[in-house]
């Protein structure tokens, strides 16, 4: 792990946050490289999630939270972790992640302690003005139900996907970006017919794990974990969490979550009126009936299967993943970071021979737009004029193609492109780069 925190600083991938001031704990930014292996993940997940599959809608919903969202949800009265103080050092930690030098000391009875953030709406600040920052992005997609069926007139089964930040007042925030308190969220709220929610269960399972399998993570580091007993949420009537061996141990990656009718149960009007399974709250706020007609007609409450990912374990999961020291001739080790493709930060890099060369700079520029115009992924020219050092700036980033521009290509228009993960080196005509860029970019699904 010290090794990962150490490169993603260094070439600019993720930052403590707030550093310059002592840092904010559990708390990152994203530096240049972060920001476009984070969106390459996201735009994975959103074209798997919702442009290839016929039956997704997506949306994007506020982070200021009603308060009776999150009442009626259960996060009020149950979204707490146990709290406990170290009466010899004055620290505060979760009953379960006890520091070793805490242990064996005098501590105090755990007490509940809610894990969100509370704020006020408005000029007035009182009990009447408070509003939460939202703790998932799950309840704004329930409490949306209405509006997506209305706007698509979608039918069971289909569902709803949102990426988004969330927020969580961790106790302690720990394991680099595993958790923190403000991440972000890739989650899906499937709707099922009841009594379709245990296949529709499965399915989701194998297609989540396939999913990172194709991120870059071998199958054999993926376990699949049954949550049981407390561990298994109140709503929830079965829980599989998809486990990756992380730097620090096996912990979840992403959570699918059979959620029964407890959610749009919880958020609608006319409860008794409806069969609703789940035990939920007497709800007598709500305006509107968050229920689907079947084909006969009859007003049923969906059951839902969630997937849900957090992008930034993600992020680490593909780093780490990808973070590799090679051993070289003469003693010479390389770091790699064999990012699939997709992922990459950077796509190519164009790189002139000689530095501030007029003709060869120009030459990169040219053949670095020529690639640009097609979206594909960030290509950059590299104008430092060692071309070994580039070559090893950018295998530690993941760039999969290094372009060189030198004095054949202006005599001969021939380039020389070098493959991150071989290092073998293609000479190919100038005339011939766009479409070997496109051909190696249509070779990998993401």
């Amino acid at each position: 792990m010290d090794e990962l925190v150490a490169l993603c600083k260094r070439r600019g991938f993720i930052f403590q946050s707030n550093e310059i001031y002592g840092g904010l704990q559990g708390v990152y930014d994203y530096g240049p490289l972060g920001v476009e292996l984070k969106n390459n993940l996201k735009n994975s997940w959103w074209k798997s999630i919702v442009y290839n599959r016929d039956d997704v809608e997506g949306i994007d919903t506020s982070i200021l939270t009603h308060p009776d969202v999150l009442k009626y949800s259960g996060h009020e009265d149950t979204f707490t972790d146990p709290l406990v103080d170290c009466k010899s050092c004055g620290l505060r930690f979760r009953e379960d992640q006890i520091p070793e030098q805490c242990i064996g000391e005098e501590l105090t009875e755990p007490r509940e302690f809610n894990l969100m953030f509370k704020t006020n709406v408005g000029p007035v600040v009182d009990d009447s003005s408070h509003a939460y920052l939202r703790p998932e992005t799950a309840q704004q997609i329930y409490i949306n139900f209405k509006n997506i069926v209305d706007s698509t007139s979608r039918s069971l089964p289909f569902g709803i996907a949102q990426i988004g930040k969330s927020f969580r007042n961790e106790i302690t925030p720990r394991n680099f970006i595993f958790r923190v308190r403000e991440f972000e969220q890739m989650e899906l709220e499937f709707f099922v017919s009841p009594g379709e929610d245990e296949a529709w269960h499965k399915k989701w399972i194998e297609n989540r794990v396939k999913w990172w399998v194709t991120q870059g993570i071998p199958n054999e580091k993926l376990k699949l974990l049954e949550v049981t007993g407390k561990d298994l949420a109140h709503y929830s009537k079965s829980t599989v969490d998809i486990m990756y061996s992380f730097p620090h141990g096996m912990e979840e990656l992403e959570g699918i979550a059979n959620r029964t009718d407890f959610d749009l149960g919880s958020h609608t009007k006319n409860q008794k009126d409806l069969k609703i399974n789940a035990k939920v709250m007497d709800n007598k706020d709500s305006n509107t009936r968050l229920a689907i007609q079947n084909q006969d007609k009859e007003w049923i409450v969906p059951y839902v299967i969630e997937p849900s990912a957090g992008v930034d374990r993600g992020v680490l999961a593909v780093i780490n993943e990808a973070f590799t020291i090679e051993n070289l001739e003469e003693n010479k080790k390389r770091t790699v970071l064999r990012f699939k493709k997709h992922l990459s930060p950077i796509k190519a890099a164009v790189i002139p021979l000689k530095r501030n060369n007029d003709d060869l700079v120009s030459l990169a520029h040219s053949v670095k737009s020529s690639l640009q115009k097609y979206q594909i992924g960030r290509v950059v020219v590299e104008n430092t004029g060692n071309i070994g050092k580039s070559y090893r700036k950018h295998d530690e980033i993941g760039t999969p193609l290094c372009i060189t521009i030198d004095f054949d290509s202006l005599d001969s228009n021939t380039i020389t492109i070098r493959d991150r993960d071989s290092m073998r080196q293609t000479t190919i005509s100038i005339d011939n780069v766009q479409q070997y860029f496109l051909d190696y970019y249509s070779n990998e699904s993401a």
